[in-house]
């Protein structure tokens, strides 16, 4: 489905037109902790599947996120690769693209919209006009109010009219405890100033709260909420781990925006919402289809962070790539920021979600990012760089490469085969990058390559694409384990993740998590995967603790329930889901050509 000159939509029907047929290579790229400096993740991933298609001649495929407009016009920048290792047009790639983005901002405010709307109504009107607005109408029941009939035991074909008064009441009021609202609007836009917000201050926003008596005053319907980045939308996570139309639409529904004074979870479904965000989201579950440099394809879905969210593109368009290049094909799906988030979660939520073995997760490091991780000193934007990092200091990178290690260790205990990347700059010496290697293969790599895919395309990276088809050869997919089951308590899967992969010494619970574990339990999410949301610069909770920091607690000071996408989302540290603008952001930079059209300034 063409959509402009330079992309398309691929219809799932291609994934059912396919189903029979054999998969290729699972390949998931990630990377050591990220510093200012950069590790080349994205370019990798663009250069690897370059260099298997292009240059070797294999079917592959590149799958990544779609980057939000926050970094874009924030710090980070775009996300399309760089040099001779790109997505192309970068311009629309980077920008709306096919409006993925737009639909979930839309489903979700939507969303935002019906809960303080309910709430409104609730606050004013008895039981029986509340029920009699919603369904002793022409229209009578809808198919999403018959969803929640069942919900409450009740026979969705029951006339309207025929139901008792204690049913109508329980249909028609939801009755939110406020406090428990876990849903909020988002944009896509880094704005500081909208994470506290409060909202019904407007004229028009009062209410003469039900059974008051006559000639009592009306009252300001306001309450304290946020924004999110549109990216941390669990709408987004759903896009992210749905498998089919259907799916989406019972996970949309499912979503649970907070809870009832009774304590009941209260959904998108029960708010009668959940068939118009399925229907605003209906061409945002079709991945969009590009290409890179060397014409290699590329399919872009999804865009969830990997700091505050689950951080991979979609597993639909995983397994659309997977069926296209065929038995002897690769697809190289990235994991966003370092290993231990993206990596993390695209084995534990991901690969769990959709059933699909990886054989090979490749690890991107450069020679200058571990020398900061070794005690480098610290880069400021603007600046030179400091001599460490433009002349040859091998005892930098060594002490350096002890966050590049664990990040080994790490991918190792999921049972697959790694291969690391050393992303080449042109100030590495020959002796940094075997320092590099040598560190690799100690720590158990199935092999360490130089790859130079930023300036020479495809052919910069083809001994690691060799590399990489060894190692997916040599994978026994038997091996293949998760790091926790899910029959274990929430205390104990954020446990598991922040000892193993994170190298802390135990983990503490605010009173807020606390009381919420104590909730999930009882309401039957405590099954449910955990997606943490941690700073992505370090191991620990400090963004400042490089290298392999120890003797560090996590510290979760609450846990969000996306029940609809189907995990839970414990919050560390200080990590906000909205990120703030520095002093000189990226739109500083950029401009059109008014005379060509041509974007300018956008990377």
């Amino acid at each position: 489905m063409e959509w402009g000159i330079a992309k398309a939509k691929i219809s799932l029907s291609v994934k059912e037109r396919l189903k029979d047929s054999p998969s290729g290579n699972y390949v998931v790229c990630t990377g050591i902790n990220p510093t200012p400096l950069g590790e080349g993740k994205s370019t990798t991933t663009i250069g690897l599947a370059q260099a298997l298609g292009a240059t070797l001649g294999k079917r592959s495929f590149a799958c990544i996120r779609q980057p939000s407009q926050g970094p874009t016009f924030g710090i980070k920048g775009g996300a399309a690769g760089g040099g001779y290792a790109q997505v192309v047009p970068m311009e629309e790639f980077n920008l709306h693209l096919t409006g993925d983005i737009h639909a979930v901002t839309a489903a979700n405010n939507l969303l935002a919209s019906a809960i303080d709307t309910r709430i409104f109504h609730e606050d004013a009107q008895s039981d029986e006009a509340l029920y009699r607005r919603l369904a002793l109408t022409a229209k009578g029941f809808s198919p999403v109010m018959k969803k929640r009939l069942v919900k409450l035991g009740i026979d969705p074909e029951t006339p309207p009219e025929d139901l008792t008064t204690d049913q109508r009441s329980k249909f028609a009021r939801l009755d939110f405890d406020v406090d428990t609202i876990t849903w909020q609007r988002v944009l896509d836009t880094c704005d500081r100033h909208l994470r506290s917000v409060v909202v019904g201050v407007g004229k028009k926003e009062t209410i003469l709260p039900r059974g008051s008596e006559r000639g009592a005053p009306r009252v300001q319907h306001s309450r304290e909420t946020g924004f999110d980045i549109t990216v941390a939308s669990e709408i987004m996570a759903v896009l992210a781990l749905t498998t089919d139309m259907k799916d989406m639409r019972d996970k949309l529904g499912a979503m649970v925006v907070g809870y009832s004074k009774a304590k009941e979870p209260i959904t998108a479904d029960d708010l009668g919402c959940g068939g118009a965000l399925a229907v605003l989201m209906k061409d945002a579950i079709m991945p969009t289809l590009m290409q890179t440099v060397e014409r290699t394809p590329v399919l872009v879905h999804a865009g969830p962070f990997a700091n505050i969210a689950t951080g991979n593109s979609s597993i639909v368009a995983d397994e659309l790539a997977l069926k296209l290049v065929g038995k002897d094909g690769f697809v190289v799906t990235e994991a966003g920021f370092g290993a231990d988030i993206g990596m993390e979660k695209f084995f534990n939520i991901k690969c769990r979600a959709s059933g699909l073995k990886p054989k090979c997760a490749v690890i991107v490091a450069t020679v200058r990012a571990l020398k900061m991780h070794g005690g480098g000193p610290p880069v400021s934007a603007g600046k030179p760089l400091a001599t460490e990092y433009v002349e040859e200091n091998v005892d930098l990178v060594i002490k350096g490469n002890a966050n590049l290690v664990k990040h080994i260790q790490n991918a190792n205990k999921f049972g697959v085969n790694v291969v690391v990347a050393v992303n080449k700059f042109k100030t590495d010496t020959d002796a940094e990058i075997e320092a590099v290697k040598k560190a690799a293969m100690d720590a158990g790599a199935f092999d360490a390559v130089l790859s130079n895919h930023w300036a020479e395309g495809g052919a910069g990276a083809a001994d690691l694409a060799r590399a990489v088809e060894a190692a997916c050869i040599a994978n026994d997919e038997a091996n293949f384990n998760y790091l926790y089951d899910l029959d274990k308590s929430i205390r104990e899967k954020v446990e598991i993740i922040s000892k193993e992969i994170y190298g802390a010494d135990g983990v503490d619970f605010s009173e807020v998590a606390e009381n919420q574990m104590t909730q999930y339990d009882k309401a039957g999410f405590s099954h449910l995967p955990m997606c943490m949301a941690k700073t992505q610069y370090s191991f620990s909770c400090d963004p400042a603790a490089k290298g392999v920091p120890t003797g560090f607690r996590i510290t979760v000071r609450e846990i969000r329930a996306c029940v609809g996408a189907g995990f839970l989302y414990p919050i560390c540290g200080d990590i906000m889901t909205i990120p703030g603008l520095p002093t000189r952001p990226g739109f500083y930079d950029v401009d059109i050509d008014t005379e060509t059209g041509d974007v300018i300034g956008l990377f």
